[in-house]
């Protein structure tokens, strides 16, 4: 597959799929057959036969976002079909590609059956889509946004150019996102939540102590340039004379030495700690589950093919 044929690819979202469709409002009322065909290729399905993606990017859904939807869709019905895909190994059951909100929406509205699209998608091009549309329509917190343009530059070999492209970003926003996944994680836990923006976590991105400088900034309501003025008086501040250890302490670490954290932090999506000294030094990889232990291990043993 060329370059741009993978791009072209990777670019097509719900718009490219559901074509002319979009906009138009679909009866919920049950039906007696099991799947109702409806025109341009929408069929009601039951609910029951609908199963949510285990990789869909977007993990967390706000409970007040959900009851309002809710509460829209028993009133006017499901106004987009939904996007899903026959599940594997599963007779006459379907997997979400996109619209898991809505899905989940309408069993809280108490429909029996939803509109939807099916088509016949790969896993990349199920994750892909799924990425493509949560970020065009702003419906993942930034930490998520940041996994799913690594998972695409990992997984599937697309560049940050590619990724950028797709979905109507810059490559530098692409870049600067991927960056944020080498902080500390209570860094990614508070910018996940909201508590902080974008905009703290990249202000104090290289500062010595970056986890000492988020709490500051949550407990006194900090702005991003107040967290900038932080960030700054960290690294000028002045570190004690070298003592002589087998490794350095990370007050102690140089600008190129934070960069190359940086880095490897962003392939492995873990926090890295460099340490060096005279007599040689150690790489330290932070996981706090098995599954991103497993994850390393992974890709090490890939790369040794």
């Amino acid at each position: 597959m060329t370059g741009s044929d993978k791009n072209r690819r990777l670019g097509r979202g719900l718009s490219a799929l559901l074509g002319e469709i979009e906009g138009e409002s679909f009866d919920a009322t049950p039906s007696p057959s099991p799947v109702t065909a409806s025109r341009d290729g929408v069929r009601m399905l039951p609910i029951e036969l609908i199963r949510p993606n285990p990789d869909q990017p977007r993990k967390a859904m706000a409970e007040p976002e959900l009851e309002a939807l809710a509460a829209s869709i028993a009133e006017k019905g499901i106004v987009q079909p939904i996007l899903v895909r026959p599940a594997k190994g599963q007779a006459e059951a379907y997997e979400i590609v996109a619209g898991e909100r809505r899905w989940r929406a309408a069993q809280r509205a108490r429909l029996h059956e939803v509109p939807a699209l099916v088509r016949e998608l790969s896993d990349q091009e199920t994750l892909e889509i799924g990425i493509v549309e949560n970020v065009q329509r702003a419906d993942l917190n930034p930490v998520e946004e940041a996994q799913a343009y690594r998972q695409l530059i990992d997984r599937y070999g697309h560049t940050q150019e590619d990724v950028a492209r797709a979905v109507s970003k810059s490559r530098s926003h692409v870049a600067n996102m991927v960056r944020l996944l080498s902080l500390p994680a209570i860094v990614l836990t508070y910018l996940a939540e909201g508590k902080i923006s974008a905009g703290h976590a990249r202000a104090i991105a290289t500062a010595p102590n970056p986890e000492a400088l988020v709490q500051l900034i949550v407990d006194k309501g900090l702005s991003v340039r107040d967290a900038e003025g932080l960030a700054r008086q960290a690294l000028d501040r002045p570190t004690p004379p070298r003592r002589s250890a087998a490794a350095a302490p990370a007050s102690d670490k140089d600008a190129d030495t934070r960069s190359l954290e940086a880095d490897i932090a962003a392939r492995l999506g873990l926090d890295v700690d460099i340490r060096h000294g005279s007599d040689g030094g150690e790489i330290r990889v932070r996981y706090t589950t098995l599954e991103q232990l497993d994850d390393v291990c992974r890709r090490l043993s890939s790369a040794e093919h």
